[in-house]
């Protein structure tokens, strides 16, 4: 990796965040085995923190693929983190690919490897398993902590440990790049250890994040939609997106705001409720209780 290139990561990793993305990898979730929940646990983060996400993909465990669009998000967005693929069995391809996307070498990381020996109990299929005695069980536990690593710069910068119960680190790669575990409680529980690091990157520092009105109205889609067009031409230039959402076999639809002035978006409520015959509720279901069925139907679009 070129000076100039090293350079550009080590920028990435102190920007303000505006913008992230996150690339599921796991051909179990392309096949319908696995149900991918890290995605929706990311996304709530971002809302709450205030970034944007505008992209989640989901990928093959397939080197080209995670290759190109490693690199292209790299590029489009401030933070991005991966889900999958850093397990010690052959198909787990996610670090090797990254790798080989920004010409890094593989380097294994001591510490993790120190960590992984204090916490990490043998599975009792092997009893008489020894991180002294090489053998393919310890050479598939050090695939998972041979890591890509930019030697021109600070390996702390590049291996993150957040989670003092955990040996697993964050890899991040090219200053943005955050690869992360895909069993969900790890990939949670590092996500969670993340983020006092990137609460001082973020727009509002104290990661009061992105605010949603909810308001639950009784009228069919096709009834309010003039309205809401003309309200989201009204409040677009305050940052401020109106969304509508159908609720199959309810008697009730949702009208949202989303927006991070808080005090305009509060303004807004009573026009909304009147304008949709509506009422504000803390959870869509809040209002329910009238209507099912065909009649419910009826009033969805």
């Amino acid at each position: 990796m070129t000076s100039s290139v090293s350079a550009a990561a080590a920028e990435r990793t102190k920007r303000m965040i505006h913008t992230a993305g996150c690339i599921i990898i796991g051909d179990e979730v392309l096949g319908g085995k696995t149900v991918d929940t890290n995605s929706a646990n990311f996304a709530k983060l971002c809302f709450s923190l205030g970034m944007n996400l505008k992209r989640i993909e989901v990928i093959a465990d397939d080197e080209d693929e995670i290759i190109e669009a490693t690199r292209r998000m790299s590029e489009k967005y401030d933070f991005v983190v991966t889900s999958g693929g850093i397990g010690p069995t052959h198909d787990d391809i996610t670090y090797e690919s990254i790798a080989k996307a920004f010409d890094l070498p593989l380097k294994l990381q001591d510490d993790a490897l120190r960590r992984m020996k204090a916490i990490s109990k043998p599975h009792p299929s092997q009893p008489n398993f020894s991180y002294d005695t090489p053998s393919p069980a310890l050479e598939a536990k050090l695939r998972m902590i041979r890591l890509p690593i930019d030697e021109s710069r600070l390996v702390e910068d590049q291996v993150l440990y957040v989670d003092e119960s955990l040996w697993v680190p964050i890899s991040v790669v090219n200053g943005n790049i955050h690869i992360l575990p895909g069993v969900p409680r790890l990939f949670t529980q590092l996500l969670n250890g993340l983020k006092p690091r990137l609460l001082p990157r973020l727009t509002d520092p104290e990661g009061k994040g992105i605010y949603r009105i909810l308001i639950s109205t009784p009228m069919a889609e096709s009834a309010v939609a003039g309205y809401l067009t003309e309200l989201a031409k009204k409040v677009d230039s305050k940052g401020v997106k109106v969304g509508s959402y159908p609720r199959w076999g309810k008697a009730r639809n949702t009208v949202t705001l989303v927006g991070r002035d808080k005090e305009y978006m509060e303004s807004l409520v009573k026009e909304v409720e009147e304008n949709v015959q509506g009422i504000r509720v803390d959870k869509e279901e809040d209002a329910d209780g009238e209507g099912d069925g065909e009649e419910a139907l009826d009033k969805q679009s």
